[in-house]
């Protein structure tokens, strides 16, 4: 989808009885954190009050014909004693008056509701790593990947639970205005600006003990240092550790490898680079610590499926033939 553009883009929530009140809220607190780009409404299926898993009931403002206007529709997650190979009683209805070109996005559970409307059939898919089992035994045509934070294929994309939807609403944001913006968002709501969809969603120790040997400072430090090639040696080498102790501890803390947490970070300099300036791809390679263009190009179409020019173009709207080198 490329970056909304002229009236502000209207993203309606829809919420099912039972629905989660933590992720409810989500939608409204990341993209009304950009009010001049988007504006959020609430729906239920009847325009009636819904009640959640807590103790308490929301009242809405909507009805079920806020989304025939929708640009982007979010389902967030239910109940899971309320899930079900068919759709609640009058989502299909509801679903059908979406408009044809809106995109659809779902949060934990609401893959379900994507899932038993068809809308899932075919393509790859994310929701909570504990419900995987029960997905793939009711819906096998859908290409489910348990071990994502979210999944984003072009009109559809689902992610797993709770933060995880924080995460996939902040990489709409990115997507549709850039890092700019997205990462505004992030500090107005105090969450990470980026965590790749790719990430696991079930890390063994998310909270380490904690000890003055931690990697955080090294990470710091990396960022500083992005420029340079940065080996795994230098880094547990700042960290004053072993190799073998460095990559266990920043596993730990982060979730992942040095190497893909580097590589992940390269690749947001690069993008944040293309957007807000107009340096040569070979000049934001290397100041994003990719030895070439060759090797920006290679890491960017991996991450986002599109080349340096491409992305530029899409976040500035570049019309004009590149000089050499850009």
């Amino acid at each position: 989808m490329s970056p909304v553009t002229g009236d502000r883009h209207r993203v309606v929530v829809l919420a099912l009885d039972g629905v989660y009140p933590f992720e409810l809220g989500i939608p409204s607190r990341v993209f009304e954190s950009a009010a001049e780009h988007y504006e959020v409404l609430t729906c239920s299926v009847d325009g009636g009050p819904v009640s959640t898993n807590s103790d308490f009931s929301v009242a809405v403002e909507h009805g079920p014909e806020a989304l025939r206007t929708a640009d982007t529709v979010v389902l967030p997650p239910f109940d899971m004693s309320l899930l079900s190979r068919e759709l609640p009683a009058g989502v299909a209805e509801a679903l059908a008056s979406v408009p044809a070109g809106a995109r659809l996005v779902s949060i934990c559970t609401g893959a379900f509701v994507l899932a038993a409307a068809g809308l899932l059939d075919g393509r790859p898919a994310t929701t909570h790593w504990a419900l995987a089992a029960v997905f793939r035994q009711w819906f096998p045509q859908v290409a489910l990947d348990p071990d994502v934070l979210f999944v984003d294929d072009g009109d559809v994309l689902t992610s797993a639970g709770a933060a995880s939807g924080v995460d996939a609403c902040l990489h709409l944001v990115r997507k549709d205005h850039g890092t700019a913006v997205a990462n505004h968002v992030a500090r107005a709501c105090v969450v990470p600006p980026w965590r790749d969809g790719g990430q696991a969603q079930y890390i063994e120790q998310p909270v380490p003990e904690a000890t003055a040997n931690g990697t955080s400072a090294t990470r710091q430090w990396a960022l500083e240092n992005l420029h340079e090639p940065l080996t795994l040696g230098e880094l547990a080498g700042h960290a004053r550790m072993s190799l073998r102790t460095f990559a266990r501890r920043f596993d730990e803390e982060v979730g992942m490898s040095p190497g893909r947490w580097l590589i992940q970070q390269r690749v947001a300099r690069a993008r944040h680079l293309l957007e807000s300036t107009d340096l040569a791809v070979d000049e934001v390679a290397r100041r994003a610590g990719f030895t070439t263009g060759t090797s920006l190009r290679q890491h960017l179409h991996a991450a986002i499926g599109v080349s340096p020019l491409a992305y530029r173009r899409t976040f500035r709207g570049e019309t004009a033939l590149p000089s050499p080198g850009r």
